[in-house]
């Protein structure tokens, strides 16, 4: 007879610095682990190109933010580069009650957040190998201009700071070598007794 397993769901905190490579990681490990589910969060900052209402973020008004807040739907939320951003609280907590993980790629001042606020986390710190490797990053990407690429770098620098109130870092100078360390992160995690619980029988 097989060994009954339950499984509670795990919160997996993705954080780090704008540029690192957060997205190309957050989007392996949906795409090559079942059990995961994108926490979509909310933001006042306008699409980039190729994202998607619902899919990326869910892009709201000001207004329709702070409304929000007052309601007290945020798991965490926090204004970062001139932006305002939260982890809706309702999806995430239904979820992992459904025994799914749920994935937050979210910046660290909101990552922290969340630490301070959750009982039951995994939170893992991606650095990239350089300061100058990640200006190139982020001017490679051609998604912001010169000032904002500034003012995300100078984040950068006080970001990496923090990584000691994360459980794990990763440094993504090899992609696939992160990625790897990243799934044996996420498969030890998974094996943690309280979150499986397998029962023997006789």
């Amino acid at each position: 007879m097989a060994v009954q397993v339950e499984r509670t769901g795990m919160l997996l905190i993705i954080s780090g610095p704008s540029g690192t490579g957060k997205g190309t990681l957050v989007k392996m490990l949906m795409e090559n682990d079942p059990s995961f589910r994108f926490s979509c969060s909310v933001t006042t900052r306008k699409p980039r190109v190729g994202e998607i209402e619902g899919v990326h973020y869910y892009f709201v008004s000001d207004e329709e933010y702070e409304q929000m807040v007052a309601n007290g739907e945020f798991l965490e939320h926090a204004t970062v580069h001139g932006h305002h951003y939260g982890t809706l609280r309702k999806p995430v907590e239904e979820l992992m009650k459904q025994g799914y993980n749920v994935l937050l790629d979210i910046d660290p001042q909101g990552a922290i957040s969340v630490m301070e606020n959750a009982d039951d986390y995994v939170s893992v710190f991606i650095l990239p190998p350089s300061f100058e490797d990640l200006r190139v990053r982020l001017h490679t990407r051609n998604t912001d201009d010169p000032v904002e690429i500034e003012r995300r770098l100078n984040n950068a620098r006080g970001e990496v700071k923090k990584v000691e109130r994360y459980q794990y870092a990763l440094i993504n100078d090899n992609l696939e070598l992160a990625f790897s360390q990243l799934q044996h992160i996420v498969n030890a995690e998974k094996q943690r007794t309280n979150r499986y619980k397998p029962v023997i029988t006789e």
